[in-house]
């Protein structure tokens, strides 16, 4: 019995393989990487990941209740709107002032080897221009997960959560996201632990 010679394809699907595995390992960086801001806010935190998976989720929800948009095409946007951080970090707005991340650059080198390079590019590239309906509710889900957490540390007596909403709603592009946000400040963080159930 011969042994079987890899062809010249079976070695480029291994290689791409590879790269796509590589890929997997560098995204568990983001499972690692802190959302810097709660820095500022001086309670909670959060990884990158953490953020990235319920604003993924919350994309998928604003989709569905806005009727416009494909609710797996915004949780793919959300999924990978903050990939390059893997490479560059969490940068809040006052490392901004002094930093620049070259998200682009760590996008580009990110993907670069991988088999379906182009559609990350094309997402990252529709989510930053937030010209399409998916990408404005993409946006928001990004917005909407900060203000969940800016909510539950308000009510956990964080008195300086309250002051940074304001800047936060201001952010957001659609009016179903902004109905959300109405409706997140007027809920108890807990309230879903304790309604309609007796402890």
């Amino acid at each position: 019995m011969t042994p079987e010679v890899d062809t010249k394809a079976d070695q480029n699907q291994k290689a791409g393989y590879r790269s796509v595995v590589n890929f997997f390992f560098e995204l568990g960086m983001l499972k690692k990487t802190p959302r810097s801001g709660f820095q500022f806010l001086g309670s909670g935190q959060e990884s990158v990941a953490d953020h990235t998976f319920r604003a993924a989720l919350i994309g998928f929800s604003l989709a569905r209740l806005d009727g416009a948009s494909d609710p797996f095409h915004v949780a793919g946007l959300c999924l990978f709107h903050d990939i390059a951080e893997a490479r560059t970090g969490d940068l809040n707005y006052m490392n901004k002032r002094y930093v620049q991340a070259h998200e682009h650059r760590a996008v580009t080198d990110l993907t670069e080897s991988l088999p379906f390079a182009r559609e990350v590019v094309t997402l990252l590239e529709e989510y930053r221009s937030a010209g399409t309906p998916a990408a404005k509710l993409a946006h928001d889900a990004d917005q909407l997960d900060l203000i969940l957490e800016l909510k539950e540390q308000s009510d956990l007596g964080n008195k300086y959560a309250v002051q940074w909403i304001p800047y936060v709603e201001k952010r957001l592009l659609t009016s179903v996201g902004k109905t959300i946000a109405e409706e997140i400040l007027r809920t108890d963080f807990n309230a879903w632990w304790f309604e309609g159930d007796e402890h």
